[in-house]
Parts: structure tokens; sequence; C-alpha cells
């Protein structure tokens, strides 16, 4: 089961946190606040989903291994972010003949 979460959060990680807020304290454990995990729902979705894991795998403490996906989940985040302002027409160049 955790396979599963862990793959469909890759296509959908909004979906899987929404999930894992309504049916476990996941989440919530990770974190001392709210607005946290709430900016990170809009902004961030990989690297807070990244960090709850790291947290829980590292018994609240993140080195090593949990570390890695932690950084991992930040390139997912710019690479999405980045990626979208790549498919644009703004790198190409208008010129007049």
């Amino acid at each position: 089961m955790p396979c599963l979460v862990a793959l469909i959060a890759l296509f959908a990680p909004r979906l899987v946190m929404v999930v894992m807020v309504i049916v476990s304290d996941y989440i919530g454990n990770a974190y001392e606040t709210t607005i946290v995990p709430l900016l990170g729902f809009f902004f961030l979705p990989y690297t807070t989903l990244a960090y709850a894991w790291a947290w829980h795998a590292g018994d609240g403490s993140i080195s090593g291994l949990p570390l890695v996906v932690v950084i991992l989940g930040v390139l997912l985040d710019l690479g999405v972010i980045g990626g979208s302002a790549k498919s644009g027409d703004s790198g190409k160049v208008c010129r007049r003949e």
C-alpha cells in the first residue's frame, strides 16, 4: 500500500496531501504549524510530502537518505515550475522582414 501511495504522489501530490490530511495525522505530526503545509500545498507539494516522509523515517531528524529525498523533492518542484515557463513562446525572437 505505501508503494501505491508513493506512485500516486508522483502524479498527483496535492491529491495525496488532501487524502493524508483527511485520513491520518501523518503530515500534521511532521509540521508544528498549519501554515507551512498549507503553503507547501500550493507552492511546493513534492517538497512538503518528502519532508513529512523524511521526518517520520528519521524519527524527527532529517539526515542521510531522508535528506536526499527532501532535496529530490525540491528539485522536482523546481522542475515542475520551470517546465511550465519553458513551454511558452517567450523564448522565440520575432523578426520583421
